[in-house]
């Protein structure tokens, strides 16, 4: 593991900032909030893309740069620049100023934790240049010769290494160290004119080592063409209101968007969201739990794609339970929220980069398993359809109505799986879809690490995952 003291170097340089220079600053800065912090953050990315059997694109950036931030009740003043430097800080803490005097005692700062998710070496630095092109280019030939359906073949890789501190004016200091690769093949499968496509992600808070495996590149083609020689083959699909199979893994994405974002406590505090002001009521159905937790670890014990050490305010991650046995028992909240709400902060202030304030965001957002056999779920249905994959979606925090549209899908009739379909849609609201669960499976499966969650115009990594699922009542949106 890569000592702190060497990547510190790239946030305080000889002249321009030292760690002195970063607490006092702050001190200054915040001298009349209540809340706040300096968040300092190095970032170097790279992303590569491979597409109609040739490299093209081949990018690399580093950035550098601090947010600084105040809270006086319920007011936020914020500034940031890309200039690590003493006296762009000291500017910065000129916007503080326009705040009212907090009227509250100081709050608390975070537990402090040593606690280390992830390595701290670079993945970027770890694999040539030369390397990372051989791979998409074998990529590239493994998957044409395939089949001799496959018209069209995209692979990309992706990588970035971000240094970040927290500094706060009551002394607190934190610090983090993330790593993130991601690699993704898409295929075009064509017959008779027709064309249709497969994609495969994978990724997650680590280095490169297990996306260069064979067998993981090898995997990554094998789906994406599955998926596409599948939807050569997929009818219309129906419509109306029916029984939906939901798969385990990724199709947990819809949870995320239609469940998640509502439990996020901003929504909750300021009574805009469906789940507001239900705390300890019934809001799904019995055997239904769901969790977000940003401690979870992946391959070879790596840091899962959500997953973070300290949150973005310096909070350490936990597992937190939203809802249990259908009951809700807590929303997911930064320290501001947490604040005003008189609870505790549970971890998840994030934002997507030093140029952002943090709000409360999902981690890792997952169901857990119950106690049906997959099998037996399928075989309950006379007529529905199996949402094996999904593709982009629409939802209103608000209302908590959704719109998601099927990559993979099938018809089920009389409990067996049918023909794959195409042109499905999902249409509901999360809080009545969550009551309308009838079976859960015990085959939790969490997602590959390919999720990018969008709030507030940020993004930033996530994580989803979910059992088997059998819901009743939903409506589906077809062409057939």
């Amino acid at each position: 593991m890569t000592d702190f003291s060497d990547t510190r170097s790239l946030l305080y340089r000889s002249g321009a900032l030292t760690p002195d220079d970063a607490l006092r600053l702050t001190r200054d800065a915040l001298a009349a909030c209540d809340d706040g912090e300096l968040y300092l953050q190095f970032i170097a990315s790279e992303s590569f893309g491979f597409d109609d059997g040739r490299l093209k694109t081949a990018d690399y950036s580093r950035d550098a740069g601090f947010g600084l931030r105040g809270v006086s009740g319920e007011m936020t003043g914020f500034a940031h620049a890309n200039e690590i430097s003493a006296a762009a800080i000291a500017r910065a803490g000129e916007t503080l100023k326009l705040l009212d005097p907090a009227k509250g005692s100081a709050a608390a700062p975070p537990r402090s934790s040593n606690r280390h998710l992830y390595t701290d070496a670079s993945p970027l630095d770890a694999v040539p240049f030369e390397a990372k092109v051989r791979l998409l280019e074998q990529i590239d030939a493994a998957a044409r010769a395939r089949d001799p359906r496959v018209a069209q073949v995209s692979a990309s890789l992706a990588g970035s290494w971000s240094v970040v501190e927290i500094v706060r004016a009551d002394g607190f200091v934190a610090h983090d160290v993330r790593p993130l690769v991601r690699l993704n093949v898409s295929i075009v499968a064509e017959q008779d004119g027709r064309r249709e496509t497969g994609s495969f992600g994978i990724g997650g808070r680590r280095l490169y080592d297990d996306l260069f495996a064979p067998e993981t590149w090898n995997r990554a083609i094998d789906s994406a063409l599955a998926q596409a020689l599948t939807n050569l083959e997929s009818v219309a699909a129906p419509a109306g209101e029916m029984t939906v199979l939901l798969g385990p893994g990724w199709p947990g994405v819809l949870l995320h968007e239609a469940v998640g974002h509502g439990l996020e406590g901003d929504f909750n505090r300021k009574g805009t969201s469906a789940f507001s002001g239900r705390i300890g009521q019934r809001v799904a159905a019995p055997g239904v739990t769901v969790i977000d937790d940003g401690t979870l670890l992946g391959v070879g014990g790596a840091g899962r794609r959500g997953s973070l050490s300290i949150d973005d305010e310096g909070t350490p991650t936990q597992e937190n339970v939203l809802i249990e046995d259908g009951i809700l028992k807590g929303y997911i909240q930064d320290r501001l929220n947490a604040r005003l709400m008189g609870v505790a902060p549970t971890g998840n202030g994030r934002r997507e980069s030093y140029a952002h304030a943090p709000m409360p965001r999902m981690t890792n957002t997952f169901m857990r398993s119950g106690n049906d056999n997959p099998a037996e779920l399928l075989s309950r249905v006379k007529n529905g359809i199996f949402a094996k994959s999904f593709g982009g979606g629409q939802v209103d925090i608000t209302s908590g109505k959704f719109v998601f549209s099927c990559t993979e899908a099938y018809r089920i009739e009389n409990g067996r799986l049918g023909a794959p379909i195409k042109g499905a849609t999902l249409i509901g609201d999360g809080p009545t879809c969550l009551t309308k669960v009838v079976g859960i499976g015990n085959d939790l499966a969490l997602d590959e690490g390919v999720g990018v969650c969008g709030k507030g115009g940020q993004s930033v990594p996530a994580g989803v995952g979910q059992p088997t699922l059998l819901v009743e009542g939903l409506t589906v949106g077809g062409t057939g």
